[in-house]
């Protein structure tokens, strides 16, 4: 095998040299650390890692584990499928019949789709910033009482707007109502452990040892600096859902900073809290569309239903106004769908992307499965990531010079 680059470590199958070249060559000019997994067909194609130590104190390889952001919510997802292939759960049914006290003040005809599509009308635990803390945001059954207690800020099933918080609450005590256990428990008992992932929604302290803290050299803006972006879209500032979107964003800060602390990768934040690595990742998706050493998660039928388009209908809510130029996030069941800034791996393709730059994904149709983790948080603002692009387009190569191999 060609040697990479330095900085970069890592192997392939034949034919697949070309992504771990182009793995190098995306992760040159990031100070940070990176991991990138490619399962073909149900076998590891391509396994690479940045080498040192990019926060100047702890080395980094193909086992250390990070935070995942959202990539999270489709960890969740998978959850909620694998319940409604055991049919115990019914996606389009009303989130009443499994949780009984949510459905209150208007969200008695919420389905659990809704849940899943961002659509539920609660993008915020709290009313305004500042209503909740960091301490309320790590006490999940706290959470799930301001949830069930809530009253939509639009009425849901008519309009999506990114849940990015209360999305991982929301579809968790589904699965909680239904199992028994917390979702982050029903996903090491049911997934991890059959396919030996090395995923958490909650970090155990007996992995704390591998974990690589995630940095920023480009940090988020900050609300005073979101709130004329959104009176330019047609929300003033005393309008309930501007009140809420501005909660939403400081809220996922207050988490975001706590995953810097114990305490933080150990709460079960379950739209944001998930750690692991690439390998894992892409070892989840790719027994999500196929086997992995004789374990396969979701049937052909359930993929399907999973990752047809519910969102693209659905305006946003009033009276935010969509410019014409906007790139809106597409919504199968739980999953993200390609869209300009998140083409993953072309049209057919699903996952979910988390803040900064992580990404897992899969294409059924290509037997493709991807996991790419990095501690530098990237904000691009328009577009995909930089870091994805040379190696996205190296998978393709390789997967069409391989087809029937």
């Amino acid at each position: 095998m060609p040697e990479a680059g330095a900085g970069v470590d890592g192997r392939t199958a034949s034919g697949w040299e070309g992504v771990l070249e182009a793995f190098a060559r995306a992760q040159a000019p990031d100070p940070g650390a990176a991991q990138l997994t490619v399962h073909h067909r149900g076998r590891v194609v391509v396994d690479a890692w940045t080498t040192g130590r990019p926060d100047g104190s702890q080395a980094h390889g193909p086992d250390s584990v990070g935070v995942l952001m959202s990539v999270t919510k489709g960890m969740v997802a998978v959850c909620v499928h694998l319940l409604s292939e055991r049919g115990e759960l019914d996606p389009d049914a009303p989130v009443a019949r499994y949780w009984p006290e949510y459905a209150v003040r208007g969200k008695e005809r919420t389905t659990v789709a809704d849940l899943l599509t961002h659509s539920a009308g609660l993008p915020s635990f709290g009313e305004a910033p500042g209503d909740v803390d960091t301490a309320d945001l790590l006490d999940r059954p706290g959470c799930v009482a301001r949830l069930a207690g809530a009253r939509p800020v639009w009425q849901p099933g008519t309009a999506c707007q990114y849940h990015a918080l209360t999305y991982g609450h929301l579809a968790g005590e589904v699965v909680r109502r239904i199992t028994g256990k917390p979702v982050g428990e029903f996903f090491a008992a049911e997934i991890a452990a059959p396919l030996g992932l090395d995923l958490w929604i909650g970090l155990p302290q007996r992995e704390e040892h591998r974990f690589v803290p995630q940095h920023s050299h480009a940090p988020p803006p900050t609300q005073e600096a979101i709130t004329p972006a959104l009176r330019a879209v047609g929300l003033g500032p005393g309008d309930r859902l501007t009140r809420s979107l501005l909660a939403s964003f400081t809220e996922l800060s207050a988490v975001t900073a706590a995953f810097g602390t114990r305490e933080g990768r150990a709460a079960e934040i379950p739209a944001a809290g998930g750690i692991g690595n690439a390998r894992s990742l892409s070892r989840l998706y790719a027994a999500v569309i196929g086997h992995v050493d004789g374990v396969r998660l979701l049937s052909p039928l359930t993929v399907e239903r999973a990752r047809a388009p519910r969102t693209d209908h659905l305006p946003p809510p009033a009276p935010l106004v969509r410019p014409a130029d906007a790139d809106p996030g597409r919504f199968g069941l739980g999953f993200e769908l390609p869209r300009r800034g998140l083409p993953m791996l072309g049209e057919g393709s699903f996952g979910h992307a988390g803040a900064g730059g992580r990404l897992g994904m899969a294409h059924p149709g290509s037997g493709l499965a991807v996991g790419y983790t990095c501690t530098r948080m990237s904000w691009t603002g328009t577009g995909p990531d930089p870091r994805w692009v040379p190696w996205t387009r190296a998978i393709h190569e390789a997967a069409a010079t391989t087809r029937g191999g």
